[in-house]
Formats: C-alpha cells, sequence, structure tokens
C-alpha cells in the first residue's frame, strides 16, 4: 500500500445515485473515485439511494444501477443490499422522519421560515430582477413575517415551502480534496433556498446533509458540476452546529471536439455503460479508461488492473483541468484487454452478448439458432482476437461467415491481380477440395495451400490475397486456413466457383 494510504484512518464515502435511469458515464466515475478512494484506505463504500424526486425515478432504475456497477466491478459495504442497522435505512423515501425532525429544529430555532409565495409570485420576482440587470435571487419576503400572514397564506389554501435563512455577508469556505480552496458568498448564493418542498419532500441539498451526517461519510467525492451544492450544504451544516465532511469535486468529462462537456446530445458517444457492455467493451477495460478521466498515477503505463488502481490511487494526483473522453484511447485499451484474455474466457463473454440479445447483431446471431454455435464462435475469436477492438466485431465475423453464401462479396478485388494466375490458384484449390475424401472432418488447409503454390507456381500475394478475396471478400484477411475451418466443404466449393465465374 502506498505512503500515503496511512493518512486517513476510518474513511467512509457514499456513492448516492438517483434511480432515474440508466449509469451514465460520467455517474460512474463519480462511483469509480469513490470505490478507490475507500478501498486504498481500508474505508467503506456506502450506496445510497437518493429517491425523493419521485416524478423522475423509473421503474427498474435503481437494479439498473447496481446491475451495471457490479459489472463495472465496483462493489460497496452498506447499501439497501448490505443495510447496517445503524446506518438504515438507505433510501432517502424511507428517511422522512430524519428529516422532519431537523427540518422543526430549524424552524424553532429561528433559522429557516415558512414561505408562501406562489410561483406566479416568484416568476415575477425574478423576471423583474432581470430586468434590472440583477442576478435573479429569492428577496426574502416570507423572512420574518408574522404568525397572522402565515395565517391567512393558510386560509387561502396555500402550502409553504420551508427555506434556510442566510446571514448577510457571510463566507462559506472549505478546503477541496482536488481543487483546493475554495468559497462562496452569502450574498451571491441566490438568496434563501428552500429546504423543504411544499409537498413536504426535503430538497436535495438539505436531505443530502442529514444522510451523510447521520450515516458518518467523512469525505464527499463528486462531479464539479456539485460546486455550487457545496456552499449549501455547508450552510446547512453550520445552521444545524454540524461539522461537514471533506469534499472533493471531481472534474467533468468533456467532449474533445466541443470542448464542451459531454452531453447526452452527443450521438458520436456512448453515454450508458450498458451500452458499452452491449458493445462488446470489457469491463475491465471500462473501469481502467475511466479512472484515467480526472487522474494520473506516476509514470507512462496505462493498463492497470482494479487491485493495481487501488494500490496506485491518490487523490493528490487529481486533477483540476477537464477530462476528455478519447474514443480511440479506449478503443486502444479494450483492445489490449482483449489480446489478454483466455480464448475460453472469450468465447463465454460473446455468447453471453448473443445471449442476452440487446443489439441488432447479437439479435441476429441468436436467431439462427446454432447448434455449434460455440464452437465456431472460438474458432472466430481465435482469428481474430488480436485485431479486434470490440467484442461485438467477433458477433458481426460469426454473422458474416454463417451467411457468408448470400453476402455480397466484393470480388472485383481480384482485378488487381494477375488474371491467369488467379484463376490457376482458384481453379487448383477448388479441385483439391472437390478431392477431399467425405470422411476427413478437419482438412489441412495450409498443406493445401502450399500444394496448390507448388503446383501453379504462384506464390506470396498473388497466392494468398486471391484466396482472400474468395474466402472473406477483403484482399486482406487474418489466417486463411484458419477461416476455411469455419465452412463446410461445399460452402467452399460453392465461393471458389463464385469467385472462378467473376474472374
Amino acid at each position: 500500500m502506498s505512503e500515503n494510504s496511512t493518512v486517513k484512518k476510518n474513511v467512509r464515502v457514499r456513492y448516492a445515485p438517483s434511480p432515474t435511469g440508466f449509469l451514465h458515464i460520467g455517474n460512474a466515475q463519480s462511483a469509480l473515485f469513490n470505490y478507490l478512494f475507500a478501498r486504498h484506505y481500508h474505508g467503506t463504500m456506502v450506496l445510497r439511494i437518493e429517491d425523493t424526486d419521485v416524478k423522475r425515478n423509473v421503474p427498474h432504475g435503481e437494479d439498473s444501477q447496481i446491475d451495471n456497477l457490479h459489472w463495472l466491478g465496483i462493489d460497496w459495504d452498506e447499501g439497501p443490499d448490505k443495510p447496517n442497522p445503524k446506518y438504515a435505512p438507505y433510501h432517502q423515501t424511507e428517511r422522512q422522519d430524519l428529516y422532519h425532525r431537523y427540518i422543526t429544529q430549524l424552524l424553532d430555532q429561528g433559522l429557516a421560515y415558512k414561505d408562501y409565495a406562489t410561483e406566479d409570485e416568484l416568476t415575477t420576482m425574478r423576471d423583474q430582477q432581470r430586468a434590472a440587470g440583477e442576478a435573479p435571487h429569492y428577496d426574502g419576503r416570507w423572512y420574518g413575517r408574522s404568525v397572522a400572514d402565515q395565517q391567512a397564506a393558510e386560509a387561502r389554501g396555500l402550502k409553504p415551502s420551508i427555506r434556510l435563512h442566510l446571514p448577510a455577508n457571510h463566507e462559506y469556505a472549505w478546503d477541496d480534496i482536488i481543487k483546493g480552496h475554495v468559497a462562496f458568498n452569502s450574498d451571491n448564493m441566490g438568496g434563501d433556498f428552500i429546504i423543504e418542498k411544499s409537498n413536504g419532500m426535503p430538497t436535495y441539498n438539505f436531505a443530502v446533509v442529514i444522510d451523510d451526517y447521520l450515516m458518518d461519510i467523512t469525505d464527499v467525492l463528486r462531479g464539479d458540476d456539485h460546486i455550487a451544492n457545496t456552499p449549501k450544504q455547508i450552510a446547512v451544516y453550520e445552521a444545524l452546529g454540524l461539522k461537514h465532511p471533506n469534499f472533493g469535486h471531481i472534474t467533468l468529462i468533456y467532449n474533445p471536439k466541443t470542448r464542451k462537456k459531454l452531453s447526452k446530445r452527443d450521438k458520436e458517444t456512448l453515454q450508458f455503460i450498458s451500452q458499452y457492455k452491449n458493445q462488446g467493451y470489457l469491463s475491465e477495460a471500462i473501469f481502467n479508461f475511466i479512472a484515467f478521466l480526472g487522474w494520473s498515477p506516476e509514470g507512462e503505463d496505462e493498463l492497470f488492473s482494479r487491485e493495481e488502481l487501488i494500490e496506485r490511487y491518490d487523490p493528490a494526483r487529481m486533477s483540476k483541468s477537464p477530462a476528455y473522453f478519447d474514443q480511440s484511447k479506449l478503443d486502444w485499451i479494450n483492445a489490449a484487454y482483449i489480446k489478454r484474455l483466455d480464448l475460453d474466457d472469450m468465447t463465454d463473454r460473446v455468447l453471453e452478448l448473443v445471449d442476452e440479445g440487446q443489439t441488432d447483431v447479437a439479435k441476429q446471431v441468436k436467431a439462427l439458432q446454432l447448434p455449434d454455435l460455440r464452437t465456431l464462435t472460438s474458432q472466430v475469436c481465435k482469428i481474430y482476437q488480436t485485431e479486434i477492438h470490440q467484442l461485438s466485431e467477433i458477433m458481426d465475423k460469426v454473422l458474416f461467415y454463417v451467411t457468408i453464401l448470400q453476402e455480397p462479396l466484393d470480388y472485383d478485388q481480384l482485378r488487381q491481380f494477375d488474371r491467369t494466375a488467379t484463376l490457376a490458384v482458384l481453379t487448383a484449390f477448388r479441385k483439391h477440395v472437390q478431392a477431399l475424401p467425405v470422411d476427413v472432418a478437419t482438412p489441412d488447409f495450409k498443406k493445401m495451400i502450399q500444394t496448390v503454390s507448388q503446383e501453379t507456381g504462384v506464390t506470396g500475394r498473388n497466392l494468398y490475397f486471391p484466396l482472400n478475396v474468395a474466402f472473406t471478400g477483403d484482399h486482406s484477411a487474418p489466417q486463411i486456413d484458419e477461416v476455411l475451418r469455419l465452412f463446410a466443404n461445399s460452402t467452399i466449393i460453392e465461393l471458389l466457383t463464385k469467385a472462378i465465374a467473376h474472374v
């Protein structure tokens, strides 16, 4: 364990997703750095579900988050599935009584107050402020109002929200784990902010404080887009007389072309972890890649196992600069991990994708219902393992070779070679395949190619390229003798006959 691992004791961090859909790569980044932080310091990682925004929650959203985190290789010590009685429950919707207790405390101390302003009134207020060249802010119109005013508002059927009162010209500051010293002035925070909505649900900035405090969270690592929330949360901590945890704001992920934060409108970049899984990226490659989005180790190495990343992780090396999503780097990392796979493991992973059927090609391969799909997939993996960047490419190849007689192969490439030599090679090869005994299950195609070369006197590219085109549709093909083992002899003969006819 590296030297800085001994500095922090009793570390407790949390990843707190909302069950509003799939695991986004930005959320996965936050989860991963919390995981590395907890594991590096032998601390505790908590999974907490922030589900108070009921309208945005989706069916099975929580299960999707958990499944994708597990696939990515991130686990936790406490959560809905691993409750610690001291800290449970782990769903915010089950913690309403806890929030209300602290809301009542702030109201009783005069540090929070009821606000009966309607949405129309607030809209008018903000419009007037903009017209006057002011930044929109709550003007405190209900702070200090009498009980009689409140009763009159309620008599009109108005339900109040609860706002925290901010002291004037007060500094909320912290030493950020990543960004260094950060400070906000209370006069520039948009005025007194809501801590409980009119429907009785706590706002994010209030509930998260109570949860982090009651769960003994020591360090909060989250995306840089939360930095404006932090002073509000510190304001809640101070109003309640509580010590706040350490905060660290992780750099966001940016599109290198637009130089803007990666958004769901970036169609050229996959946004969700499930999409990477379905396309055949390896979980260990994605883990490795995301770890470099906002952090870098000492040295030049770029490929690390999960255990190595835990060992090498150092929050002091977290980046303040934007993390740019480099698709070519991701593909390179994934290809490197694919090359390391055991052939059986690689085959298993491809077949799992086929069985799940989440992409068009997976559905097509599954629909073939091939009795020998595992054998065929293993053979294709062996041929292309060193050349592909995603496992989906293996599914593409399997589908291609199974349906090759219906594929429009580009025989025009045969025109690049001497016509007489090409015909001699293709014709001689067809003759040898036609002469094969019926009981020969696996012909020695490498030896057969050598025999054809001796008979025709054709060698090198003039020998191999026409064969490549005939059996793959591309003059550049790997291990053509291995490719030939994917076909029945009758298919080989038919492919040769098509190529000869074209020449």
